[in-house]
């Protein structure tokens, strides 16, 4: 009954109700985006109240609720004076996609369901795979996000790890440094894993050095997993990955590669030189939907052998064994979860629409702002630069400012619906910092924002 009922609601709105849609998504696509600010539950309870009703409210108010009075109170990640965090920018291209991916009803889990969307994500692994330098049977799953890429690959890299230690002998140790991503230690955490951390060189890096005398010092044969990061959140720091991975090598370590802001990188010739020992990780990351274009959410994990990584993730049942007793590629054997959409889809098809020329083209420009960023802060003699940039994150103190003093200019720039610059601290320190991967922020915007400093 309540099956019936829904089918002949949905189907008499449903031509309503389609434009009406369509028609959002198309101008939010084509139109420059608003920054738009929060709004407190207050706000929202007047003036939105309830919307949950017995009868509904039909599309056409459900859409005009969420067009104006719930859409302004979000703020728009692809705004190009959005600067906080890590953005995120899709292309048009990705943007239009994945309102068909949504509209597709696709199970992007297995080969026997989805096909075609697990063959044109391998495309687009493919190719991340190949910016890495990683061989030709890698392969991995696009999940929802770094915290769970990266979780994944540790719980890969410690089952293999369990699975190859002498009789008596159980890795229970990640290792990594304080810079490393907060979902490092999350996942250390989660699999009741004891995180150890390493001391940074002088360029805040995590080195071979340092690394060999920790792993000395606590017993490599207890380490599950070595993580070095390729652009970290707070600076864009990357790690010395080429003397990692050789002492991960020396001590069979499983070394895994959080790149998940800055894996990006790899696709810009002008900076590839500084991901040097990437192509030896036994697993990597990278989020496209951060520096490479896509929408939330979209994570692509990459294995350099892809079976350690299904021993560790197959789920079996009686009602799975048709898929797992198969010789297809089954994205969900490489990651946590089974049930997945085929969030790698908009990706691919920016991929495709755009070339990978474009791509390149476009991260070389944000790093051509971020640059012009840091030389407009070295030019101005009320800002500082705290350390110089390795990708497009630029970090600089206002001089004789309090961390008020950063918090009460950042309220007032999204007050005005201006940008979205919120401090962040370091050593106690709190400071103002730009994270530039949108193509579309300008040298004017550089200087608007700095202006108000002044």
């Amino acid at each position: 009954m309540m099956g019936t009922s829904y089918r002949s609601n949905r189907h008499t709105d449903l031509d309503t109700l389609s434009e009406a849609v369509i028609a959002y998504a198309a101008d939010r696509i084509r139109s420059a985006p608003p920054l738009d600010k929060p709004l407190t539950e207050a706000e929202l309870v007047e003036r939105v109240g309830q919307t949950i009703t017995p009868g509904g409210l039909g599309g056409t108010e459900a859409m005009r609720i969420f067009a104006d009075d719930l859409a302004p109170s979000c703020l728009s990640t692809d705004h190009p004076r959005y600067l906080s965090f890590i953005p995120c920018a899709p292309s048009d291209a990705a943007s239009m996609f994945d309102v068909v991916v949504g509209a597709s009803s696709i199970y992007g889990g297995s080969w026997l369901e989805g096909s075609g969307a697990v063959y044109a994500e391998n495309l687009a692994l493919r190719w991340i795979a190949d910016l890495a330098g990683m061989p030709a049977g890698a392969g991995g799953v696009f999940t929802s996000g770094g915290t769970i890429g990266n979780l994944s690959a540790l719980v890969a890299a410690r089952h293999t790890a369990r699975s190859r230690a002498e009789t008596g002998v159980r890795p229970t140790l990640l290792v990594s440094t304080e810079g490393a991503h907060s979902s490092i230690k999350s996942a250390a955490e989660v699999m009741d894993a004891e995180f150890v951390g390493v001391p940074l060189d002088e360029n805040w890096r995590l080195t071979g050095a340092n690394l060999r005398s920790v792993l000395l010092e606590r017993g490599p044969e207890n380490v599950f997993a070595v993580v070095a990061t390729a652009g970290t959140t707070n600076f864009g720091v990357i790690d010395d990955l080429a003397s990692v991975g050789e002492v991960c090598r020396e001590f069979g370590i499983w070394f895994h590669v959080d790149g998940a802001y800055g894996g990006a990188g790899l696709a810009a010739p002008s900076i590839r030189d500084r991901y040097a020992g990437v192509e030896h990780c036994d697993s990597f990351i990278v989020d496209p939907h951060k520096w490479l274009f896509a929408p939330y959410d979209c994570c692509a994990l990459l294995y350099r052998d892809p079976a350690l990584a299904r021993a560790a993730h197959t789920q079996k049942a009686g009602y799975l064994d048709v898929l797992t007793e198969a010789p297809e590629w089954n994205p969900t054997d490489y990651s946590i979860g089974l049930t997945r959409r085929a969030r790698g889809l908009p990706f691919w098809f920016s991929l495709t629409v755009n070339g990978t020329d474009a791509y390149t083209a476009a991260i070389e420009h944000t790093l051509n702002i971020a640059r012009y960023a840091e030389d407009e802060v070295a030019r101005r003699p009320y800002l500082e630069l705290v350390r110089e940039r390795d990708l497009t994150v630029v970090v600089f103190r206002r001089l004789g400012w309090a961390a008020a003093d950063y918090h009460r200019w950042s309220d007032e720039l999204l007050g005005d619906e201006f940008a979205f610059v919120v401090p962040t601290t370091h050593a106690g320190e709190t400071l103002a910092r730009f994270a530039i991967v949108n193509p579309e922020t300008s040298e004017g915007d550089i200087r608007a924002i700095l202006d108000t400093m002044a």
